[in-house]
């Protein structure tokens, strides 16, 4: 690695990255430009700034990135009914585009050789920053400083505070955060502690986002959404941004005990993860675009894209989302959804998220007229089934003759 005058780093403010501040100023001999994204995590960010301050940081960033990523990010994903290895809605793999390309648009602005982030070795965000680093600029050096130091633990990183003077909140360093948390505007996930037994069940006061199941109102909820082109446009009747979509249906699947998943699942760096996630509007966005497609989406194009999805959804997950492959992907899916548009109404009651009604004035495949078990008026005759059979039948039955056993 070359030398290294400037580093874009992903800043949170926390632990972790307060300590890479220091780190890659006293390892590198560096300046350090922080990166504060606010991406719906629900926390404020502006503190950010004074500790970034404080340790002489000159240039800072910090940037409201909610509408941008439910419009750019968020919707195109669930365009595509993405869900990886049939549970997860990808809730943390999203977000990570987003933030890999403003780091390399931000060390573009401000000349800065490399750009840092607080991904640990063993996990998938550092597959999924650096991917994306290096599709977009390719000669742009990446500092990891988890793969680097040997301050591989929570009480390690609290002494080297100590030792610089970093400024963090040591309020509760003598008790152990049970878990590890990420949030954005689509999900919050919780990781570790004695998540690490995949037999343990996660406890009540864990969750943040929703009341439980059973603790949910006994009355359902009822709502209807309103699409255009697969996008979610408005909440029974009132037109909201992207991010003002998603924000409301997280507050009405989170109140009515939606959203909540324990899976373990396979990570792209090889080994097996338990995690806990809470996506309540998520968990109700997917419904009601499957809703709507069923109602708009002719059969082979609905089948095309139930088929590329698994592909699509592990792109997510492994990082490559601004790869040639997912963006051919893209437009395939995207092209789909020209007619997607219509309303879909949803009953939210205790955890359950239930379709009870889809229209679309304008797009409509369906037709009474021909779909009903009443007289049809000729719309449909039915003495046409018998060759189509017959046809579909002919490789079955030429098989059958030459006394091959199809059982």
């Amino acid at each position: 690695m070359s030398k290294i005058n400037k580093v874009v780093l992903a800043y949170s403010g926390g632990l972790d990255t307060s300590v890479i501040v220091k780190w890659l100023q006293d390892t590198y001999d560096c300046e350090v430009v922080t990166f504060t994204a606010d991406i719906g995590q629900g926390e404020e960010v502006e503190p950010a700034r004074a500790k970034a301050e404080a340790m002489g940081v000159k240039e800072i960033y910090i940037e409201d990135l909610r509408e941008e990523f439910v419009r750019d990010y968020v919707f195109p994903m669930f365009r595509a009914n993405a869900i990886y290895e049939g549970e997860y809605l990808l809730g943390t793999s999203i977000a990570r585009p987003l933030i890999a390309k403003r780091l390399v648009e931000i060390a573009e602005e401000t000349g800065a050789d490399a750009i840092s982030h607080g991904a640990t070795g063993k996990g998938n965000d550092q597959v999924r920053f650096e991917l994306g680093a290096y599709a977009l600029a390719p000669g742009i050096q990446v500092i990891a400083p988890w793969r680097e130091w040997d301050l591989n633990s929570r009480e390690k990183l609290m002494a080297y505070c100590e030792e610089r003077n970093i400024p963090v909140d040591f309020s509760s360093k003598k008790k152990k955060s049970p878990y590890s948390m990420d949030a954005n505007l689509l999900h919050i996930s919780y990781e570790g502690g004695n998540l690490e037994d995949p037999w343990w069940e996660a406890e009540e006061d864990m969750w943040r986002w929703s009341v439980s199941p059973e603790a949910a109102p006994d009355q359902a909820t009822y709502i209807t959404l309103g699409f255009e082109k697969g996008d979610i446009v408005s909440i029974d009747g009132e037109t909201l941004s992207p991010a003002e979509v998603l924000t409301k249906l997280n507050k009405l699947g989170g109140d009515n005990g939606i959203g909540r998943l324990d899976i373990v699942e396979n990570r792209y760096v090889g080994m097996k993860s338990r995690g806990c996630y809470e996506t309540p509007g998520g968990t109700i966005m997917l419904p009601a675009h499957r809703a709507i497609e069923s109602l708009t989406l002719d059969r082979e194009s609905a089948h095309l894209k139930d088929s590329v999805m698994p592909k699509y959804a592990e792109l997510l997950y492994n990082g490559y989302w601004w790869s040639p492959e997912r963006l051919a992907l893209q437009k395939l899916i995207d092209a789909t959804q020209e007619h997607v548009n219509g309303e879909v109404r949803l009953k939210l009651y205790k955890g359950s998220v239930t379709v009870v009604g889809r229209r679309s004035d304008n797009d409509s495949l369906f037709d009474a007229s021909i779909a009903t078990f009443e007289d049809d008026a000729g719309a449909y005759d039915q003495k046409d089934a018998e060759g189509f059979i017959k046809l579909n039948a002919l490789r079955l039955r030429i098989a059958a003759k030459t006394g091959r056993k199809l059982g």
